[in-house]
């Protein structure tokens, strides 16, 4: 039977090497690398044709073909090799590769993404074609911002709401997103002209780009692990 949905095609870029956590993509992480965490969240989603990890990383090439046959690896070229790369960048080689209908990207550091929130996304995306090009993730917050010449941004100071009762501004958590080639080629951004947000839960966001931000998403992955356990 034919598949309800459009081809879909995971892509998660990974560099054997990290400047501020050593190792991070394949350290462990709750019992088993960082970056199977997020491989079986696309894995179990539902919504995936199929998953593509692009890297430079000998470990990572033995080891998911080991534990994720199912996945396509893809060596990154040399050029694009580093830190300074780029990310829309290494998307365009790419979707240049593997061909799809639509691409998700995410990221091995995002572990506590879970498979539902990813299936809504794409849902959400889908149901709204053709109004919206492309879709990111983004995190709700309601916070005083300030410039850096201390003039407010979204609130005034002589109207002191509770932070609760702000309007909510996004921020782009890095967790997802999702686009055509051609927005992708078009736009020279996995971001298109007529995005649309996607709001997850900041725990469930959590992006690890230092070491602190290692150590607490594991304590919530353990914490989310035995509260499961119990219920």
């Amino acid at each position: 039977m034919p598949s309800p949905f459009p081809e879909i095609v995971a892509l998660v870029p990974m560099r054997h090497d990290s400047e501020r956590v050593p190792g991070k993509n394949y350290r462990d992480f709750g019992g088993a690398p960082l970056y199977h965490h997020i491989v079986r969240a696309l894995l179990d989603c539902g919504r995936v044709s199929r998953v593509v990890i692009d890297t430079d990383s000998p470990f990572i090439f033995a080891d998911a073909a080991r534990h994720f046959p199912e996945v396509t690896l893809l060596k990154r070229p040399r050029e694009l090799l580093g830190g300074e790369v780029p990310m829309n960048s290494i998307l365009l080689h790419d979707v240049s590769q593997v061909a799809g209908h639509y691409y998700l990207q995410t990221h091995s550091t995002n572990p506590l993404l879970r498979p539902q929130t990813i299936a809504k996304a794409v849902d959400a995306f889908l149901a709204a074609l053709p109004g919206h090009d492309s879709l990111f993730s983004v995190t709700a917050r309601h916070v005083r911002l300030w410039d850096a010449a201390g003039r407010p941004l979204n609130h005034d100071p002589a109207v002191l709401l509770r932070t609760q009762d702000l309007e909510p501004v996004y921020e782009e958590n890095s967790n997802l997103y999702l686009f055509s080639a051609a927005s992708l080629r078009q736009c020279g951004n996995r971001i298109g002209r007529r995005p649309m947000l996607f709001e997850i839960p900041a725990w469930e966001a959590m992006d690890i780009d230092e070491e602190f931000d290692f150590r607490l998403a594991e304590s919530v992955y353990r914490a989310t692990q035995a509260e499961g356990a119990r219920s």
